[in-house]
C-alpha cells in the first residue's frame, strides 16, 4: 500500500521550466539579459493604465477579456470571437496540448525549440517527439517525416526560442499543407512583432483560412508587460471553443487587460522597440563576427536575442562567468543541448557596449 498520493507517471517525467537568472551565485543583482524582456520597459500609456486599474482590485476581471479581444481583433483584422486570451501565451500552449492530445498521442516539435513544448506534452500524458533541426532551425521536411498516426499537435516557434531562427511564411504554409487535417499546428509567435511587419500577418491569415491552425502571441516581449502575464491566440471557432472550455475562468487580471489595451493603442512604442532591437542586435552580431578568429559566431536571429556560440579557446562557461563579473545575467543552455552557446537578450545600448567590451577583453583584444 502507498502512504501518500501518487502522481501520474507522466508528470514525473517533467523537468520544471527554468527561468532566466537575475542574480549571481553570490546573490548579487545582475542586469537581466536572460529572459528576453524589453529593454525599453513598458509603454507609458500602459503604465498609467496599470496604476488606474488598482481601483478595481477588489472585483473580478471580465472573464472573457471582451474589450481586449476586440482591440486585438481590430488591430490585426480578426474576428473577436476567434480570439482567446490567456495567462501569457504559455497557458494557451499548454491548453492546446491538453485539449487535443493525451495518453497514447504524440506532440511534435523541432529540436532546439521552446522548452515549454516538452512540458505541455508530458503534462497531458502525451509523448513528446523531437524532429531533427536544420542548422538550429526548424526543418519542415524533418517535421513532416516525423508525423505518425499518433501525432495530434505540432508546435512551431517562429521566430524560434532559443535560437532566433525564422521560417518564411511559405515554409510555414508548406508545413501546414503536409499535415493531416486532424493534426493541430500551433504557430507560437511570441517574438512575432520583432520581424518585418510585412511578414507579421501571414500566420494569422493561415489560421483564418484553416480549421487546424492556432497562432499564439504575447504581451510579455515587445509590449513590455511580462509581469502581467497576458497572451492571446486565434484560430477557427472550434479551436477557440476548446481553449475557452478549459482555460481559467478569470485568467487575465483586470490590470493586465487594461494595460494590454493601452499598450495596443501605443504602436509608436512597439515601433521604437523593434527599431532599437534591429539596431542593437546588428551591432552585437557585427562585434561577434569580428571575433570569429577566436571561435565566436552567432546564429542569425529575427528575435530580440542572439545565440552566441563559442568554438575556440574561450568557452561558453568562461564567457558566462566574465559577463556575470561585468554585471550581466545571460542564458546558458546545456540542458537544451547547447552547452557551447549563450543566449543574450538585446538590452539597452550601454549594456550592449559593455557586453561587446567583455567579449573583446575575454578574447585578448582591446575593449
Amino acid at each position: 500500500m502507498t502512504t501518500a498520493p501518487q502522481p501520474k507517471p507522466w508528470i514525473l517525467g517533467i523537468h520544471a521550466y527554468q527561468p532566466g537568472k537575475s542574480k549571481s551565485a553570490s546573490g548579487q543583482a545582475l542586469v537581466k539579459l536572460s529572459a528576453n524582456e524589453n529593454p525599453l520597459g513598458t509603454s507609458p500609456a500602459a503604465l498609467s493604465a496599470l496604476t488606474a486599474a488598482r481601483d478595481e482590485a477588489a472585483t473580478y476581471p471580465d472573464p472573457d477579456s471582451r474589450a481586449l479581444r476586440e482591440a486585438i481583433a481590430d488591430l490585426h483584422g480578426l474576428d473577436p470571437a476567434q480570439v482567446v486570451c490567456g495567462t501569457g501565451s504559455d497557458e494557451l500552449l499548454n491548453l492546446a496540448a491538453q485539449g487535443f492530445a493525451g495518453p497514447g498521442d504524440e506532440v511534435l516539435f523541432s529540436r532546439f525549440s521552446f522548452a515549454v513544448y516538452d512540458i505541455a506534452a508530458r503534462r497531458c500524458g502525451a509523448t513528446p517527439v523531437e524532429a531533427p533541426d536544420n542548422n538550429l532551425a526548424s526543418d519542415v521536411d524533418a517535421l513532416l517525416a516525423a508525423v505518425t498516426p499518433r501525432t495530434r499537435v505540432v508546435f512551431l516557434a517562429n521566430p524560434n526560442n532559443p535560437t532566433g531562427t525564422f521560417l518564411a511564411p511559405s515554409e510555414v504554409a508548406r508545413l501546414h499543407a503536409g499535415l493531416p487535417a486532424d493534426v493541430l499546428l500551433v504557430v507560437d509567435e511570441a517574438y512575432g512583432e520583432y520581424v518585418d511587419p510585412a511578414l507579421q500577418q501571414a500566420a494569422l491569415e493561415l489560421a483564418a483560412r484553416h480549421a487546424n491552425v492556432l497562432v499564439t502571441r504575447t504581451f510579455s516581449k515587445i509590449y513590455g508587460l511580462a509581469a502581467e502575464r497576458i497572451g492571446w491566440g486565434t484560430g477557427a471557432p472550434g479551436l477557440v471553443d476548446v481553449l475557452n472550455r478549459i482555460r481559467g475562468p478569470f485568467n487575465v487580471t483586470a490590470s493586465g487587460q487594461k494595460a494590454a489595451l493601452a499598450a495596443l493603442a501605443d504602436q509608436d512604442f512597439v515601433t521604437a522597440s523593434r527599431e532599437h532591437n534591429i539596431k542593437e542586435r546588428a551591432r552585437l552580431a557585427e562585434a561577434v563576427a569580428a571575433l570569429g578568429n577566436h571561435g565566436l559566431y552567432i546564429t542569425p536571429s529575427e528575435a530580440n536575442f542572439l545565440l552566441v556560440h563559442f568554438a575556440g579557446m574561450v568557452t561558453a562557461a568562461e564567457a558566462l562567468d566574465a559577463l556575470g563579473e561585468a554585471g550581466y545575467a545571460v542564458r546558458h543552455l546545456p540542458g537544451q543541448g547547447l552547452p557551447n552557446a549563450l543566449r543574450i537578450t538585446i538590452g539597452k545600448s550601454d549594456d550592449m557596449t559593455r557586453v561587446i567590451s567583455t567579449f573583446r577583453i575575454l578574447c585578448g583584444e582591446t575593449a
